[in-house]
């Protein structure tokens, strides 16, 4: 390992520790979001109360929880992949293809999505949106915001994801 070369590891190990940290954000919201989900169904079928807010909160939990397990999928390779070649290549010939889907698909998507995203939110911040139904909740930009958090998160680790595949790849020599 070169030393000029060792501040790109850290980096990616500190991405790495933040797509952890967000992995353990989205469980914490999966764990709620089943509570919420039992209390919700309780009140609605044993005492005949329901609650817009509460069905609208369990959905945007639900989002928060694929959001932010986006980029620790990726960290741990748990993504969606066509596997009908790749699993014949050579070792050698995955780390170029992790290394060219990073920097041909992954990255550019991603801040695709963050651009486009950002005045979507804006707009929702700006305006106050809240959700149109009687009851439901306020404050939709929160959960638009989550696009840009963690699709942010994705393009942070497709980069640290391609900073160990270029380390893996020296090590062939």
């Amino acid at each position: 390992m070169e030393r000029k070369s060792e501040p790109l590891l850290k980096l990616s190990l500190f991405v790495d520790e933040v797509s952890k940290l967000a992995a353990l954000l989205g469980a914490a919201a999966a764990v709620f979001l089943a509570l919420l989900i039992v209390y919700d169904a309780s009140m609605r079928y044993i005492f005949h109360e329901g609650s817009v807010a509460l069905q609208e909160l369990e959905w945007h939990l639900f989002d928060i929880l694929f959001l932010l397990g986006l980029s620790y999928a990726l960290k741990h390779d748990k993504h969606v992949r066509v596997d009908i070649l790749y699993s014949r290549f050579s070792p050698r010939m995955k780390i170029y293809v992790h290394i060219f889907s990073m920097l041909l698909f992954v990255i550019p998507l991603g801040l695709l999505i963050v651009w486009f995203s950002w005045d979507f939110t804006l707009q929702s911040y700006l305006q106050s949106e809240a959700s149109p139904d009687p009851g439901g909740l306020c404050c939709r930009y929160i959960i638009k915001s989550f696009i840009i958090i963690s699709f942010g998160l994705l393009v942070m680790q497709a980069i640290s994801e391609t900073i160990k595949a270029i380390y893996r790849l020296r090590s062939f020599g």
